[in-house]
């Protein structure tokens, strides 16, 4: 399948898009630790693309709160169950690395959580920024623990405006 890729700007520098023909396959921070390489053709226009960057736009502007976009990230069985368990985390919330672990019904697993974490491909839509320490601490990322920090006070700040306007919980605008 052939790779295509196009680049946005966003509040915490260009973010890099790739995409197959049935999904998005990266969504890397600039400078994002373990970036693999690409052979890839110029994405411009490309449908999938263009949704992935307006849904990452309107997310950062808080007025979006989820994604509905086809993914295709690719790894080990046990790297897809935590990409999954991590999709489940709520928009303004975070787990730690021993729930994560926990969730998967291997709960000593939580420092192999924190590896296939540390390489989930497609960051910010598949939300591995939602998951601290123990402590609660904000550990690595592979796009910076600044940005981690300024992607969680950005949930934080939208999820309570939801909050204020609907008297509850709500953080799914699709």
């Amino acid at each position: 399948m052939t790779l295509r890729e196009c680049w946005m700007e966003s509040p915490l520098g260009r973010i890099h898009l790739v995409a197959d023909d049935e999904g998005l396959t990266g969504i890397y921070l600039e400078d994002h630790a373990r970036k693999p390489s690409f052979a890839a053709d110029d994405g411009g226009g490309w449908r999938l693309l263009e949704a992935a960057r307006e849904q990452l736009a309107r997310w950062f502007e808080g007025e979006r709160t989820d994604f509905d976009l086809p993914l295709r990230p690719r790894g080990t069985p046990f790297q897809m169950d935590v990409w999954r368990a991590l999709s489940s985390i709520p928009f303004g919330e975070t787990r730690t690395y021993a729930e994560i672990a926990r969730t998967l019904g291997r709960p000593a697993a939580w420092r192999a959580v924190g590896a296939a974490n540390a390489r989930n491909p497609i960051s910010i839509v598949v939300p591995c920024h939602r998951v601290v320490g123990a402590s609660g601490a904000l550990t690595g990322y592979a796009g910076g623990v600044d940005r981690k920090r300024w992607l969680l006070e950005h949930e934080r700040v939208v999820a309570a405006r939801f909050i204020g306007r609907s008297g509850r919980n709500r953080t799914s605008t699709g």
